[in-house]
């Protein structure tokens, strides 16, 4: 059996005019703190969102989205904005499990 392809970076793709920006901004950084990957914030890349991102169903793209790169150049989608409680609050525990689980694959 071959080995898994490492994990080389997380990449968030925002905008200044992303209300979601700072929050998952500090979650990425301690998630790639935690295990030494680089993070690259692209601002409004919208070439890399139209070729590895998730369309919505009018055709356009939601900010942030948070993606994983591998040792081997690919790249994985990983979460469109922040997930919700069922009360309608951002779920920051539930984002981390997320990103987390992604990195475990």
């Amino acid at each position: 059996m071959g080995e898994s392809v490492k994990v080389k970076k997380l990449i968030l793709v925002t905008a200044s005019y992303d209300t979601l920006r700072k929050r998952v901004t500090r979650l990425l950084e301690e998630i790639a703190g935690m295990r030494e990957l680089e993070l690259d914030v692209k601002e409004e890349d919208w070439k890399f969102l139209i070729r590895y991102g998730q369309e919505d169903e009018m055709g356009g793209y939601a900010l942030p989205q948070v993606f994983v790169e591998y040792e081997d150049g690919s790249i994985k989608h990983v979460m469109t904005r922040l997930p919700l409680t069922p009360e309608g609050r951002v779920d920051m525990d539930e984002a981390k499990r997320i990103v987390l689980s992604a990195l475990e694959e």
